[in-house]
């Protein structure tokens, strides 16, 4: 797995781009095994969630059986078609949404790839899946969006936007759970995260990063992620980010013509007195002695 194919989650819509999600249509529909459905392609994502009976969507070539509580959401510009397999019939509800910028009218498909391409080999294609209760709060929502968008009240265009951003948190949540389960136990791809969150690290150490940062890097829990951080390396991820500060630091402070504060500064440190109290902690001496030293 590269690093550059690892999830970012929700980061893409809280970013300086400022994509947010935005229905493009609901429908809730029953169908029977007579029902039968050519192969089509959207502009858009769909979300589909199977309330009775079971169904195969066939998504660019690929099978995916899916019955009552499971949810399928497909990519912009795959071919699929849903076949019903229950003899009375399936009941399903479909979201179809898109991303646009805040600041400009611009509809983009980019801020959901890694949000999409997050898991395993099984799930970085076409499409991913989940397995809800009727209870989740993912379908809570969902039916509360139908409802709203059925009766268009005062504020329903509002109500429709707080809730599709409500569900993208829930869906996000629900999908760290199921990529944390799914690679519990399994050593190798533990390490493969590990090893990418310490190429994280190094490689922005000296931004202003913290452990919730590079956990949501790998699409884990920060809890999850410190402790088998510490597992595998030894040492717990803030104190690995605070070594590879000081290491830096201690090549930045040969140049002399450099402040203290600005060594700090340059590697990550947000004030002058805490890279003082972290640098005397690794290497028993001040900075500025340490800079003395170097010259002896």
């Amino acid at each position: 797995m590269k690093s550059d194919a690892q999830p970012k989650i929700w980061e893409s819509l809280r970013n300086s781009t400022g994509y947010i999600p935005v229905i493009v249509k609901t429908l809730e529909r029953i169908h029977d095994r007579n029902w039968s459905m050519e192969p089509n392609k959207h502009e858009f994502f769909e979300m589909v969630y199977i309330k009775k009976g079971h169904a195969v969507f066939e998504i660019s070539g690929q099978p995916a059986p899916i019955g009552p509580n499971d949810i399928v959401i497909i990519k912009p510009n795959q071919s699929h078609k849903f076949i019903v397999k229950s003899e009375d019939g399936c009941e399903f509800i479909v979201l179809s949404f898109k991303f646009i910028s805040q600041s400009i009218s611009e509809f983009s498909e980019v801020p959901l790839e890694d949000f999409l391409n997050f898991v395993s080999s099984k799930e970085s294609g076409a499409f991913i899946s989940l397995k809800v209760s009727q209870k989740n709060e993912i379908i809570i929502i969902l039916n509360r969006i139908l409802k709203e968008r059925e009766k268009k009240d005062i504020g329903s265009d509002f109500l429709d936007q707080l809730l599709v951003m409500e569900l993208f948190v829930y869906i996000s949540r629900a999908l760290k759970m199921e990529w944390e389960s799914s690679i519990m136990g399994k050593s190798m791809k533990v390490k493969e995260l590990i090893k990418i969150s310490v190429n994280y690290i190094n490689n922005n150490f000296e931004r202003d990063i913290t452990i919730g940062d590079i956990a949501k890097y790998v699409f884990l829990s920060s809890s999850y992620f410190t402790r088998a951080f510490k597992e595998e390396m030894g040492i717990s991820p803030i104190n690995y980010l605070l070594k590879v500060r000081i290491e830096r630091a201690k090549e930045i402070l040969a140049d002399e013509s450099l402040k203290i504060s600005d060594v700090a500064f340059s590697v990550g440190f947000s004030n002058q007195q805490r890279f003082n109290e972290i640098f005397k902690k690794y290497t028993k001496m001040t900075p500025l002695k340490y800079r003395k030293s170097l010259k002896s």
